[in-house]
């Protein structure tokens, strides 16, 4: 893999471009899961969910505990803010002022 895509921002989305990592992401936002609970949520066996939970993982997307044999993933606060500024910078500026006339209309309503 280039060298130019190794970059927090590229690992992230490199994630997030698998639909059941997304699915897990969304997932954990409510509450920590075991493996076996993530697993569940699409047709895949543990270790192929934790392959997922592994490249989460190095996004700095998760994190993992263990007690006992049961090994816990939680989302990492925050570890998304970088992925959404570069969306949010990404827009044209157009939008960005058609959502400041949208603000300023609403405050002066």
């Amino acid at each position: 893999m280039p060298k130019y895509l190794d970059g927090p921002l590229d690992l992230v989305f490199r994630a997030l471009s698998d639909p059941l990592r997304r699915q897990m992401v969304q997932r954990l936002r409510e509450t920590p899961a075991t493996v076996g609970e993530l697993a569940a949520l699409g047709p895949v066996t543990l270790p192929t969910a934790m392959q997922h939970l592994e490249a989460l993982a190095k996004a700095g997307l998760v994190s993992s505990s263990k007690a006992g044999r049961v090994r816990s993933y939680a989302l990492v606060p925050g570890s998304l803010d970088a992925g959404i500024a570069w969306m949010q910078s990404a827009r044209t500026p157009v939008e960005q002022r058609l959502d400041r006339l949208t603000r300023h209309l609403k405050e002066n309503d």
